[in-house]
């Protein structure tokens, strides 16, 4: 009998020696407090406690409901781990995230963030937590915490997944729910930086299998590479929409185009008997969409119903107010045009001349 001993000579075993380095953690968590302290803003608590803090300001928001978000990347990140490029996909996250908040009229507030990773790597997470913060700076909500999990034999070497979670505020008077929207009204496009977030699982079947091109191929009608084009961050619209919000503009009813794309989302913001008219042609349409056409071929109505075809955000306004709304924007630094109507019908869109 050997007193129960097993493995003996192998020495004692560490969490280390398990797959995980809590040395690295610590490391990492040194490295990205300085961007999440960036992103502090007023009502914010610091950074590394338990739970993050905050405190509503109640002479601003008397009547407050929370309005709340989470998302991820998706397989975008595959195109991230291939490149070995890490600093844009946290913009992705917060964008998905804080852009569903802001159309229901709330101001994203605070942020937290998951990431989990199968062997943790202090400067991979610091690039990647730099990019949320980027992000949160963006959208002007605060990083008030997060979670690094490493797990090791979950994930593949290089691999790791990424969750969001945004937590936004609006007055109950000041909720947008699309119950006013009317027959009548103008639909503003503000466009989009290209693919955003969604439809990736796609792309890459057309690109990479179906073309057969690498990431670093050079495309003349993008001007850059497949990868920086599909690394391209999502735009991220907050400021904008509250910019008009708060000069007095009545928007009505505002769709985040995500998965689902065009025909999918815009519903979700109209009552029962309105029906929006897009008028394709009515805005500019980044030309990785048109290589998408070709490349699959991919046909028109599934291009509607997967990608956001240059439009990242629409927004319903009273007709008379869609010039002035469309200028307004414009200043702020969004591309944005009138690219449809609402008109009387079965709630859904079509796609006229």
């Amino acid at each position: 009998m050997n007193g129960g001993t097993v493995n003996e000579g192998q020495g004692a075993l560490t969490y280390r020696r398990a797959g995980v380095d809590i040395d690295a953690g610590n490391e990492a968590v040194k490295r990205i407090l300085p961007h999440a302290r960036r992103t502090r803003r007023p009502g914010a608590g610091e950074i590394g406690g338990f739970g993050g803090l905050f405190r509503l300001d109640p002479r601003k928001y008397p009547e407050p409901v929370l309005v709340s978000s989470t998302d991820g990347v998706g397989t975008k990140l595959k195109i991230a781990f291939a490149l070995n490029r890490h600093d844009t996909v946290g913009q992705d996250l917060v964008a998905m995230c804080a852009n569903d908040v802001v159309v229901q009229g709330a101001e994203p507030l605070f942020f937290l963030d998951y990431l989990g990773i199968g062997e943790l790597d202090p400067a991979r997470v610091e690039e990647v937590v730099k990019g949320i913060a980027d992000g949160c700076s963006l959208a002007g909500c605060a990083l008030t915490g997060g979670e690094t999990a490493e797990l090791p034999g979950l994930y593949r070497a290089g691999e790791y997944d990424l969750a969001g979670f945004c937590v936004g505020v609006a007055n109950a008077g000041s909720l947008i729910d699309g119950s006013g929207v009317a027959p009548g009204d103008a639909v503003v496009g503000l466009s989009s930086t290209g693919l955003h977030s969604n439809g990736y699982s796609l792309a890459r079947k057309v690109f990479l299998d179906r073309l057969g091109w690498s990431l670093d191929r050079l495309v003349p009608e993008l001007g850059c590479t497949l990868g920086e084009e599909l690394l391209r961050p999502t735009r991220i619209y907050v400021r904008t929409a509250l910019a008009l919000l708060a000069e007095g503009f009545s928007l009505r009813a505002l769709a985040h185009i995500t998965g689902g794309g065009l025909e999918e989302n815009i519903p979700r913001v109209l009552p029962d008997g309105c029906r929006v008219l897009l008028r394709p042609g009515a805005w500019p349409e980044p030309p990785v969409f048109q290589l998408l056409r070709r490349g699959g071929p991919v046909e028109e109505a599934e291009m509607h119903r997967v990608f956001n075809c240059g439009l990242g955000m629409v927004v319903v306004v009273p007709g008379e107010q869609a010039d002035a709304v469309v200028r307004r924007a414009r200043e702020l630094g969004e591309g944005a045009q009138v690219v449809g109507e609402v008109v009387a019908g079965t709630r859904g869109v079509e796609f006229g001349c």
